[in-house]
């Protein structure tokens, strides 16, 4: 019988057909899949309970218009399912957007082991700026650990996908994957110039250099979580690499 996977997306866009063939290159998984805001609703009704597995692509806790961002917590009903799943020593896996969901829950970020952000604003007391992105970059990806998400991935392998300077709770976290990429302002933009209208600006953004991990582990309650920032679009969902990772942490934070 076919272990369950259960999926969450929405509040960022992505191409759906694509992505739905991604997850079915992932392995024989019984996949149910719920999109924001019925994401929230079902986890919070204790969907997240009984899935073997639950792989976040997901984005929550965002409104954009007009040149602002508005945000908002989840419910306490999500928040007590989510608690509730890595007390019990099941983990999950995220992927790519979902470092910035949740910017009113910061113990998100603290499961998660970094942060997105679209506007300064405060990271563990101390104020930082907006975080960095940029599409479309072909880069080296490089192993680090020797780890059973990592079981049959070369030592490099090329990608090409959108990458992020943002927070990155490096001391906290088990690294996996480096992107051999220079991590400085120069080479990406600005979130918040991006929010409000100035696409592929890093004016006035003096950032300072930050992690070149795009891959890792951490501890949530008494569960393992799986932290990888590929997954910008259909070019990533189809390197045959990529989904051996996630297919990798997806089965070891389902054990």
């Amino acid at each position: 019988m076919a272990k369950t996977l259960l999926v969450l997306s929405g509040g960022h866009p992505y191409e759906e057909e694509p992505f739905a063939a991604f997850l079915e290159g992932l392995g024989d998984w019984e996949v149910t899949h719920y999109v924001h805001p019925e994401a929230e609703e079902r986890v919070a009704a204790g969907a997240a309970d009984s899935a073997d597995a639950v792989l976040f692509y997901d984005m929550p806790g965002y409104t954009f218009a007009d040149g602002t961002v508005k945000t908002a917590a989840p419910s306490q009903g999500f928040k007590d399912a989510i608690t509730r799943r890595f007390a019990s020593g099941r983990g999950a896996v995220m992927m790519h957007h979902a470092i910035a969901g949740w910017a009113e829950w910061p113990q998100w970020s603290e499961w998660l082991g970094g942060r997105f952000l679209y506007q300064p604003g405060p990271v563990r007391g101390a104020l930082k700026l907006d975080s960095g992105y940029r599409h479309d970059v072909d880069y080296t990806a490089e192993l680090v650990s020797d780890h059973p998400v990592l079981a049959g991935i070369p030592q490099t392998f090329d990608v090409n996908d959108e990458l992020y300077l943002g927070e990155v709770f490096e001391a906290d976290v088990t690294p996996l994957i480096r992107a051999l990429h220079d991590y400085v302002a120069g080479n990406f933009y600005s979130a918040a110039h991006a929010v409000a209208g100035r696409m592929f600006d890093n004016s006035d953004w003096p950032h300072p250099p930050g992690s070149n991990l795009v891959a890792w582990t951490k501890p949530a309650g008494a569960a393992q979580i799986v932290y990888c920032q590929f997954g910008d679009g259909p070019h990533t969902y189809a390197n045959p690499v990529v989904r051996r990772v996630i297919a990798n942490a997806l089965a070891w934070t389902a054990r």
